[in-house]
């Protein structure tokens, strides 16, 4: 391939990307965990104020990285553009899906050990994946904390096979980040350490036990007996680890002491969580061994079938040591986390990278098989782009007819029955489930979109416009009195941040302001507490006029009757 092809599909992947990462971030309604982080955020940007919490569990770069945009605004313009501008949903859902974009592009840099064809395939499996983009479009940590999990093999990657400082230095801000976003790193990095060690176990086997002609594809092996004297020696490169760990440490200090204004206590929580973790990985989200197999099969179908034949490929043909790696990094981190009980969607994209990675070492031995028939070049392309069209298209599809097809009812017609099922033959179009997931199914809970995984109603965005409307009446603006008596809100707090009297009593409380939001289960106490004073908003939506929130809970929205007018 021509530099200028490479740099043609390059660009082209990476606007797909930004399109499918960036377009209408306003369009779904915040998750209850966004909403949560969204607090944080809010806090940190008006008051300066953010403590590590150990019960939060998850580290402080998601919202340092969210709050530097508004700091900014709030330097050069004031408050108000900080408050209106960067304290928006668009704006901090960009922070999560340029990290998205980043890894991506990350993986551009490893053509040298991937291939052209696998670095192009790879980067274009990730860019199109529903679940890499569903979560890209999410404040949540796990997108950040892939970055840095990919960020730290890149730099070690570039580092062995040129020992400059800059490599290691940033692996190890990528390893001070990694750990200063989640809690899981500790079995990330695990991962990669068993990765690498089987790497050059199995390659040192495959070349004791390979011909004289195997062996000589592997000279380039003597790297690793060579790296030390490669890094300037043992004194040098002894230096360079040092610096490293200097450079870990500090971060890691910076970020979860909140740049010393709670040393040494965010320091000592940091470590105080893998109690509470420990637990909640055992009563909470809990899910059957098998389900994370399961799940990928439903969404990310093409980049598990591939990604085990690259896995495979790479085993038998232990050639280049990256795609190799790449292999036992995917499947070594399923099963790590299969063997939790705790297992949410979201912690689906540690696999989805190196699962990308592995399917483009599949795609690259099947052009390089295909380069032995007597075939054009533009046949070969062509034969590739149809792999990866079908891929793409009709195989997540054939995931739902093999489940559903058994109890159809054939007398419709097997396509008939299939679409009373909800499978339908755009299904099958290439890409259709990556839009279908991120931009009309996004909140629909139907066990298909795994991703969806107790999200927020797209209805709740009514009820905030009706919040809205009421406060214009009032006249009071963000003065405007809230009561919120149900025990469930989240997102709400988000939604409204610009309020200064909002109440979130959880529970029935004596109140005289202009709106109360109670849980449909919470009628009869509302009429009761209330009387006649209060009118219910109808949503419109449902008999009972109530707004989903999320499922199985309906919220009620009420005003002073006086405002009905």
């Amino acid at each position: 391939m021509s530099e200028r092809a490479w740099l043609f599909a390059s660009v082209s992947i990476v606007v797909v990307g930004a399109i499918l990462r960036l377009y209408d971030l306003n369009l779904v309604p915040l998750h209850h965990d966004e909403g949560v982080n969204g607090n944080f955020l809010v806090r940190l940007v008006r008051e300066g104020y953010y403590h590590y919490d150990p019960g939060n569990y998850h580290g402080p770069t998601l919202y340092y990285f969210a709050a530097f945009y508004p700091w900014i605004l709030r330097v050069l313009f004031g408050p108000n553009a900080q408050n209106s501008y960067g304290l928006t949903t668009v704006a901090i859902r960009a922070v999560p899906a340029l990290f998205g974009l980043g890894t991506i592009a990350l993986i551009f840099t490893l053509r040298r050990n991937l291939g052209t064809i696998a670095t192009l395939a790879a980067a274009f499996l990730l860019a199109i994946s529903p679940g890499a983009v569903y979560l890209s479009r999410y404040f949540i940590h796990e997108t950040l904390f892939v970055f840095f999990t990919f960020g730290i093999v890149v730099a070690l990657v570039k580092y062995f096979e040129a020992p400059y400082l800059i490599y290691l230095v940033l692996a190890a801000f990528s390893a001070a980040l990694l750990f200063a976003t989640k809690e899981t790193a500790m079995i990330s990095i695990g991962v990669l350490v068993i990765a690498l060690v089987v790497t050059y176990g199995y390659r040192l086997l495959w070349r004791s036990t390979s011909g004289n002609k195997k062996k000589k594809r592997f000279s380039n092996s003597e790297d690793y007996r060579t790296f030390t004297e490669k890094a300037g020696g043992p004194t040098r490169l002894a230096v360079h680890l040092v610096i490293a760990g200097f450079v870990f440490a500090g971060f890691y200090l910076l970020l979860y002491s909140s740049f010393f204004t709670n040393y040494p206590q965010g320091v000592y929580d940091s470590f105080k969580t893998f109690q509470i973790w420990t637990k909640t990985g055992k009563e909470a989200h809990v899910h059957p061994l098998m389900t994370y197999v399961w799940w990928l099969l439903e969404q990310e179908s093409p980049l598990l079938v591939l990604g085990t034949l690259g896995a495979a490929l790479a085993v038998l043909k232990p050639e280049k040591p990256f795609a190799l790696f790449s292999s036992l990094w995917a499947f070594g981190v399923i099963a790590a986390y299969s063997l939790i009980a705790y297992k949410t969607p979201w912690l689906c994209l540690n696999f989805i990278v190196p699962l990308a990675l592995a399917s483009g070492v599949a795609m690259e031995g099947l052009y390089v098989e295909l380069a032995k028939w007597d075939i054009s070049k533009r046949a070969r392309w062509a034969s590739l782009a149809a792999v990866l069209l079908i891929a793409i298209g009709p195989l997540p599809g054939l995931t739902r007819v093999f489940d559903e097809a058994a109890g159809a009812d054939t007398s419709k017609g097997l396509f008939g029955a299939l679409a009373a099922e909800g499978i339908h033959w755009k299904t099958f179009i290439p890409g259709y489930q990556t839009i279908d997931l991120n931009f009309i199914n996004y909140d629909n809970d139907n066990r298909y979109y795994v991703y969806v995984y107790a999200h927020t109603r797209r209805e709740t965005l009514r009820l905030v416009d009706e919040i809205n409307r009421i406060a214009e009446r009032t006249h009071q603006g963000p003065e405007t009195g809230i009561t919120i008596v149900s025990p469930d809100y989240w997102p709400l707090p988000w939604y409204l941040r610009d309020y200064k009297r909002v109440g979130y009593h959880g529970h029935m409380n004596p109140s005289n302001e202009p709106i109360i939001i109670a849980r449909q289960d919470q009628a009869e106490e509302v009429q009761s507490t209330f009387g006649d004073r209060y009118q219910q908003i109808q949503s419109g939506f449902n008999p009972a006029g109530s707004f989903p929130l999320r499922p199985g809970v309906d919220l009620l929205l009420f005003t002073r009757r006086e405002l009905m007018h």
